[in-house]
């Protein structure tokens, strides 16, 4: 029975702690309407009988105990009125309380029966632990067991962390010791590493030493012993200045093995250079084999600067020497092949061709007009001829040719050019030079070469009077100074300077010369004229041509205000000459014939919009203009002068006053109708003879024969009129049309 209280207590104390829980899932109502009813109506109660007490339960005898009214009790300090009016609004607001209170039933019976019904549930609840007291009691041991295990899993736990941060402090301690001696081989690795360096740069191995005494400098052993010298000797330099003791070891041996080495390679360098020296050698073989051994020369240049000099100062001397005679023997063979027939200063476009020398003078050009005529000269500066292989004297003279100044000078500029270039790439590499350094160099080597052809050049335009040549040799240079850009060769710009420096000044002077020839020409002294074109005209217009097609591949303006001044002063030159004829047709003919052929050669040469071409197209144009209306003026003067007249009336309103021209115009109808025929052979017949050029004279009749048409409509025109309009000699006007057609059997085919 004991163990029967016990447990009950016990089940009675899980009940108490478990709550109202259990017993809401049961009995939700109930508990719900007890709460409620416990809440609300001791308040209800007090409020219909106040004379109740609120301390004590009212109602009937079986009511003994105080009613615990819990926050519902006003007389307590903690009551809070607004606090009691939520509670009791929300009570109020429970489906169980607003049913009681709707149905009107006793809420303290009701209350009293909710009472006992939960009394029921209470023991009933306990009679249920009760009869599961064995289960609670095993699951009491079940629980406390647990807890033993969990208690002895929580010792092992702890120790086993304690064990964790033993060993964690015992991994840091390897880990810093690791560390460490990570930094200490790589400490041993780096001094091993420069250790290693200075060992390998100081000791000499026996195959260098073999190299360097035993094998020729011409294998290659030899020169990558050389190579590996080089860098020991600038290392042990190197490692000296930074003070290593260990270099007085080896510097003895390296000193005698570099004095070797630069013995051995000065006199394989000065053997090369004095091969340079022997009669009939192409110095250009050995000269390309000492590139291979460029590293010779700078082996010397680091480590014998004496040696090194001497070496450049020997190949400057021997080259220049070998440049000289060269280019002086072949200039001098090359002025042989030249045209024997020269221009002199005789030789101007402006001199007659009738004038007379003294007994003893030179005899001239057997035509003067070779020298103002470009005829194939002009291929000399085309890019298959500019870089063409240089002429070979002795071979030309053998096959008895001969050549102009400006194929000379070019075959001679050009061998002057390759070899530079050749000559300044090869000091560049080989001596290790560059910028201003290899500039001085290269005039040390090519500077009396290039001083002895300009002074030949100058000595030869003193005397020459070939202005075509002298453009010619100036274009020549102002492309070969654009191939030795492209070939990034500035050593010969100076050079080309000073070339165009002296053809430029005699270029202009033998052209102001000509110009002064043609102003200072009196056409008096040319002898017999005639209307055929003038050979100086003809020299002009072939001269002119020359340079303007030649001026157009690199263009020169002041080439163009020479030429300019030259066209003023043959222009004038024309006027002058057309004016020793007497009659203005011989002038104008003269004047369309030399206008004409100056337009001609120029088209064939200059472009269709050159300043030279449209200048004597416009003077043709206006000179063959006046004289188409000279030319029909003897057989259709009167016509012409009186539709003139007529048109001049009619335009100020005076055509009243042709009444009084009928008989004029009879006479200049039937004058007309009976001579135009003979009168337009006549006049084809004249300008066939009158003109050099038949496509000229065709172009001229036919111009004539379209304005006669024009005059004869203007004529048509001028009848029309009322005044005119009822005169008899009107039927007697031949068709337009049929005129037109009759003119076209007269147009000379051509």
């Amino acid at each position: 029975m004991a163990a029967a209280a016990t447990m009950a207590a016990a089940a009675r104390e899980l009940v108490l702690r478990a709550g109202t829980s259990d017993m809401e899932e049961e009995e939700g109502p109930l508990v719900r309407a007890r709460s409620c009813f416990s809440s609300v109506v001791p308040v209800l109660l007090a409020s219909e009988r106040p004379e109740l007490g609120l301390g004590t339960r009212a109602g009937g005898p079986g009511l003994q105990e105080p009613l615990q009214l819990g926050e519902l009790d006003i007389t307590s300090d903690e009551f809070i009125l607004d606090e009691v009016d939520v509670h009791i609004q929300a009570n109020l607001e429970d489906e169980l309380v607003k049913e009681a209170l709707k149905t009107g039933v006793d809420l303290r019976h009701y209350s009293k029966q909710v009472e006992l019904e939960l009394q029921q549930i209470e023991q009933k609840s306990i009679r249920d632990y009760i009869q599961e007291s064995e289960n609670i009691a095993s699951l009491h041991n079940q629980i406390t067991a647990c807890d033993a295990v969990l208690e002895r899993m929580e010792q092992m736990l702890g120790a086993f962390q304690s064990d964790l941060s033993s060993i964690s402090s015992e991994i840091r301690t390897l880990q810093e010791q690791s560390g460490a001696m990570n930094i200490r081989l790589r400490n041993r690795q780096a001094v091993r590493g420069k250790l290693g360096e200075l060992v390998d740069g100081l000791v000499v191995p026996s195959a260098l030493v073999t190299a360097i005494l035993e094998a020729p400098v011409t294998e290659p052993r030899f020169l990558e012993q050389l190579q590996e010298l080089d860098a020991k000797a600038a290392a042990v330099r190197e490692q000296e200045a930074r003070g290593t003791a260990a270099c007085a070891d080896v510097r003895g041996v390296l000193d005698r093995l570099r004095v070797k080495a630069v013995t051995k390679i000065r006199e394989f360098i000065l053997q090369k250079i004095y091969s340079f020296r022997k009669p009939m050698t192409n110095y250009q073989i050995p000269q390309t084999a000492l590139l291979k051994y460029r590293f010779f020369y700078q082996f010397l240049l680091g480590n014998e600067r004496a040696t090194a000099k001497e070496i450049r100062d020997e190949y400057v001397e021997t080259l220049s020497k070998i440049y000289l005679s060269y280019y002086r023997s072949y200039l001098g063979r090359l002025m042989k092949v030249q045209y024997e027939e020269v221009a002199e200063k005789d030789d101007l476009m402006g001199v007659e061709d009738t004038a007379k020398k003294g007994f003893f003078s030179k005899p001239s050009l057997r035509s003067r007009n070779t020298i103002f005529t470009l005829g194939t000269r002009g291929s000399v500066i085309s890019p298959t001829e500019l870089e063409a292989p240089i002429l070979v004297p002795h071979t030309a003279q053998r096959g008895e040719q001969r050549y102009p100044f400006e194929a000379l000078f070019r075959s001679q500029h050009y061998a002057l050019l390759d070899n530079s270039c050749r000559e300044y790439l090869f000091i560049c590499e080989f001596f290790v030079v560059s910028g201003p350094a290899a500039h001085d160099l290269f005039h040390a080597v090519m500077g009396r070469t290039l001083s002895m052809t300009l002074k030949h050049l100058d000595s030869y335009l003193a005397d020459c009077y070939d202005a075509i040549a002298v453009f010619l040799c100036i274009h020549i240079v102002l492309r070969f100074r654009n191939i030795a850009a492209k070939r990034d060769v500035p050593a010969l710009d100076r050079y080309w300077e000073q070339v165009l420096a002296l053809l430029w000044p005699r270029f202009e002077l033998i052209l102001e010369m000509n110009v002064q020839s043609v102003r200072s020409t009196d056409p008096q002294r040319l002898g017999g004229l005639d209307t055929r074109p003038h050979y100086i005209t003809r020299r002009y217009a072939e001269f002119s041509s020359a340079l303007v097609s030649i001026n157009q591949t690199i263009p020169n303006e002041r080439t163009m205000q020479l030429l300019g001044q030259l066209q003023v002063e043959v222009e004038n030159f024309v006027l002058r000459v057309a004016a020793e004829f007497s009659s203005r047709k011989e002038q104008l003919v003269f004047l369309i014939n030399n206008y004409d052929m100056m337009l001609g050669v120029l088209m064939e040469r200059a472009a269709d919009d050159s300043k030279e071409v449209e200048s004597f197209q416009q003077l043709l144009n206006a000179r063959t203009q006046e004289f188409i209306e000279e030319l029909l003026s003897p057989p259709f003067g009167g016509l012409v002068a009186f539709v003139k007249e007529a048109e001049a009336l009619i335009e100020r309103g005076q055509a009243e006053r042709l009444r009084g021209e009928e008989a004029r115009v009879t006479q200049l109808i039937r004058g007309f109708g009976s001579s135009w025929k003979s009168s337009v052979e006549s006049l084809s017949q004249d300008v066939m003879r009158s003109f050099t050029n038949f496509r000229n004279g065709t172009s001229i009749i036919q111009g004539a024969l379209t304005q006669l048409i024009q005059l004869y409509h203007r004529f048509h025109r001028v009848l029309s009129q009322p005044q005119l309009r009822a005169l008899p000699a009107r039927a007697e006007l031949i068709n337009i049309h049929h005129l037109m057609v009759e003119l076209k059997k007269h147009k000379p085919n051509f």
